[in-house]
């Protein structure tokens, strides 16, 4: 993809990316390439610029991936997450390459990529996607937040394979890892109905029943965290996602806490947070980190779907 051109190794590593320069193609993010939904101009003008910084970030990695800060802070405040995803799809493969050896996903969660955290491994797990790896690989920060990286997975396989990928995703037997996946196939399906509620919900309701919180859980976060609706739309998702409210408003609640964290918070994600949760961006971020206080040093993802159930729990309880 793209000219490719050298780029150094690491001292003392056998590089089987040192002679290559990797580059996504900002055409990648066209939904119109992707099969996407078309008949939504506004709301795809918004995730088509979502995805093109994702495709920045990646490519900002590749020509500077030991000192990858710098070019990301050129990136506009409210899209920088976005870029960080794409640089660590960028950091995971190199360090696939090296045996881990480059350390590029550590040099990407050190400094200003603290604030990232939670995109830096959902990012990660496109590598899953791009180099067809099976498992998690080892992953540096909170052992918990790698099984973000299988959220990461799950977008990258919808995000390519469109609502075809994310059925055959969902009618696979259920379990742990299952669950995991489907969040980001979720996430997925907001960028392929360009935000659409009636869209996204029509596909659900094709997906087998017990995927379909999980679906919600991805919906959640995506309108929360990447916007393109309004409140009109938020309501309507709240409607139509009423028998699985918790999972849809714990999705939520992740994007607010990984919004809060990066400590940029657009509007659209304060109003998400209000109308869907009923609660401050400081509460919800608050849950976020006081649910998985005693769980960041767990590697299971059991732990993972346990602070996602405390979550739900305190939703249903009203924040009790």
């Amino acid at each position: 993809m793209g000219r490719s051109r050298a780029v150094p190794s690491t001292p003392g590593t056998t590089n089987p990316l040192a002679r290559l320069r990797p580059r996504l193609p900002l055409s990648m993010a066209d939904f119109a390439r992707r099969g996407f939904r078309l008949d939504r101009p506004t709301q795809r003008a918004v995730l088509e610029r979502h995805a093109g910084n994702f495709l920045g970030g990646f490519n900002l990695a590749v020509r500077s991936w030991r000192a990858p800060h710098e070019p990301l802070s050129e990136v506009a405040e409210e899209e920088r997450g976005f870029a960080y995803e794409g640089a660590a799809m960028f950091a995971g493969l190199l360090d696939l390459a090296t045996a881990g050896r480059a350390r590029a996903l550590d040099r990407l969660l050190a400094g200003p990529g603290a604030g990232y955290p939670h995109l830096v491994h959902v990012g990660a797990g496109w590598l899953f996607t791009a180099a067809r790896v099976p498992a998690v690989v080892r992953l540096p920060s909170a052992p918990l937040l790698r099984w973000l990286a299988l959220d990461g997975n799950g977008f990258g396989e919808v995000y390519f394979g469109g609502v075809e990928a994310l059925l055959r995703r969902a009618g696979r037997t259920p379990g742990p890892v299952w669950q995991a996946r489907l969040a980001g196939c979720g996430r997925a399906l907001w960028f392929v109905q360009s935000a659409d509620p009636d869209g996204v919900a029509e596909v659900i309701e094709r997906a087998p029943v017990a995927a379909r919180p999980h679906l919600w859980s991805g919906v959640g976060l995506a309108c929360a965290y990447a916007g393109a609706v309004d409140d009109a739309g938020r309501a309507a998702l709240l409607d139509l996602a009423r028998p699985h409210r918790s999972h849809f408003a714990q999705g939520v609640v992740f994007a607010v806490g990984a919004r809060a964290r990066s400590g940029v918070v657009p509007d659209h994600t304060r109003d998400a947070c209000a109308q869907l949760v009923g609660v401050t961006v400081e509460e919800a971020a608050r849950w976020t980190d006081e649910t998985s206080a005693d769980l960041l040093g767990y590697r299971h993802v059991h732990a993972y779907l346990e602070w996602k159930a405390r979550l739900r729990a305190l939703i249903d309880g009203g924040g009790r």
